[in-house]
């Protein structure tokens, strides 16, 4: 098993490349993702619930004839919903042949910033549960975790 503290951010990203992120808030906290992966981000739609998922699936939506699974990463990760429901957001990601969405409070902004701006997850937190994020990002005077999607999806 790998240890995460020598585990790279990124092995394609080089200290000084810059990185656009989709920023997003789950509960009270921000969130980010590598804009690369993003495919779309939609108003909450109709979901059909499937009998017999995990109880962080809340079902699936049609995407312009694409059948699309949708995760809640409130139910996930234990994060209480904030914010109002005209503000929830679909973020939709292509990660190789999988395409899925995540159900977020609202999409903030499109960031750009630097891969030394990432703090190693294992120089500020270390626990197995954090294998799910890639690192922090300071942004002014914001901190946002950034999750690594192949993670959460496996």
């Amino acid at each position: 098993m790998e240890n995460i503290e020598s585990a790279p951010i990124e092995s394609s990203y080089e200290a000084n490349q810059d990185i656009q992120i989709v920023a997003f808030k789950l509960g009270k906290e921000e969130y980010a993702v590598d804009i690369l992966h993003v495919q779309e981000i939609n108003r909450l739609l109709n979901i059909t619930r499937v009998p017999r998922t995990e109880r962080y699936i809340e079902g699936v939506v049609n995407l312009r004839g694409n059948i699309v699974p949708i995760i809640n990463l409130h139910t996930k990760y234990s994060i209480q919903s904030a914010g109002d429901e005209e503000d929830k957001r679909i973020i939709v990601f292509q990660i190789d042949d999988l395409k899925v969405g995540i159900i977020v409070d609202e999409v903030s902004e499109v960031i750009n910033i630097k891969a030394k701006d990432i703090e190693e997850t294992g120089r500020v937190y270390e626990s197995a549960s954090s294998e799910h994020i890639k690192g922090v990002v300071k942004v002014d005077d914001r901190l946002m975790i950034l999750l690594d999607l192949n993670k959460i999806f496996d």
